[in-house]
């Protein structure tokens, strides 16, 4: 098979698209599409500075060298991180890139920024996903802030965004579907956040950086073990492998139907959303996420009642601080078989009375449950 456009060698086979491209189209493919997104969602205004978040993986070096390629003013900011898989790897390959493409890097020391002074959470190994996520989020748009860009960019692609979309929609999570869009808008204390990546998907990015000759950690190493967002990802992909363009299906389909539904039923963008009462940023509580999990880092190693008076006295929410307790069972329950109740059932039958009145229940239920076996 020959490039669809220019008839040449084959480099890469889109099977959602139903084409074929050399190694020149294909490149040209990706820019198409980050432009076409970045014109369809109004991600970016003429002149605006840009901060790439760049974590050394395929997505975020490649949309930093898509996005220079297409003429933006694009840096980037990279989060150094504690990790025990890939080491330091990942600051490389964003240093590499920098170097060879004479772009700017900002480095932020994720780790140091736990300190007494700042308590935030370190990043890595001993925390989990969400914890990670809420405190990169928070570090990026303080360096964007700081830097004066009024945009962040970040490398999630059309697996990533379906695969959240599908966490979601497992847990009927409206608040959530309804706040997810390629392009989330600026407000107090918050830069504009944009994801130009929505129209192409992990393999597509894999192989731009691949012909493009971009070192990237790969993905499995670069993860935290604790995101569940991989295990949708892995979901997504099996039902793409059975019927190529499903994803993307899914996807366009949420923000062409769906999301305009929301927008006009829910009120999760507008009527719940208020002010950090701790760092003035908007969210949905009374305090942001971040808050939240910076007031329990800070009294890491306390007793219950020491972490619940800190609560009470800073006024961060005392469930945030307390671990669920578990339920147990008093006595072990001796489950009697279905098919053991219905024999005494029946038995019961043939008696003066036609039932034994202690076991009419259980009977009814033996019933069922071996009509459904």
């Amino acid at each position: 098979m020959n490039c669809r456009r220019c008839g040449r060698t084959t480099a890469i086979k889109l099977r959602r698209h139903r084409l074929a491209y050399c190694r020149d189209c294909f490149v040209e493919h990706c820019r198409g599409q980050v432009a076409s997104a970045i014109k369809k969602y109004d991600m970016i205004r003429p002149g605006e500075r840009l901060l790439v978040a760049v974590a050394g993986g395929k997505d975020s070096l490649a949309v930093w060298d898509l996005l220079r390629d297409l003429g933006y003013a694009a840096d980037s900011s990279y989060l150094k991180v504690e990790t025990e898989r890939d080491g330091d790897r990942s600051g490389e390959c964003a240093r590499t890139y920098a170097v060879g493409r004479h772009a700017a890097l900002i480095e932020v020391d994720a780790v140091s920024a736990a300190n007494p002074a700042d308590p935030r959470p370190p990043i890595g190994r001993h925390t989990s996903e969400p914890a990670d996520r809420d405190t990169k989020r928070s570090m990026l748009n303080q360096v964007a802030l700081e830097g004066g860009y009024p945009v962040l960019v970040t490398g999630h692609n059309l697996d990533d965004e379906a695969a959240v979309l599908f966490g979601n929609v497992l847990r009927w999570d409206f608040s959530y579907v309804a706040r997810q869009w390629p392009s989330l808008p600026e407000s107090a204390g918050v830069v504009r956040r944009v994801k130009p990546l929505v129209h192409l998907d992990g393999r597509e990015t894999a192989a731009y950086c691949s012909l493009q000759r971009i070192d990237y950690v790969p993905e499995e190493s670069s993860g935290h073990s604790g995101d569940e967002r991989l295990g949708y990802v892995g979901v997504m992909k099996a039902i793409e492998e059975h019927s190529p363009g499903a994803i993307a299906a899914f996807y366009d389909g949420f923000l062409q139907q769906m999301k305009p539904l929301l927008d006009r039923t829910s009120d999760a963008n507008h009527g719940s959303r208020q002010v950090c009462a701790s760092c003035g940023t908007p969210t949905t509580g009374e305090f942001c996420a971040f808050c939240r999990l910076t007031a329990v880092a800070s009294v890491t190693g306390a007793s219950g009642r020491h972490r619940r008076a800190v609560s009470a006295q800073g006024g961060m929410p005392a469930r945030s601080c307390r671990r669920p307790a578990r339920r147990r069972l008093a006595e072990p329950v001796d489950f009697q078989p279905a098919e053991d109740l219905l024999a005494e059932a029946q038995f019961a039958a043939t008696l003066p009375g036609g039932k034994v009145a202690d076991r009419s229940e259980d009977s009814h239920a033996a019933r069922d449950a071996v009509g459904r076996g």
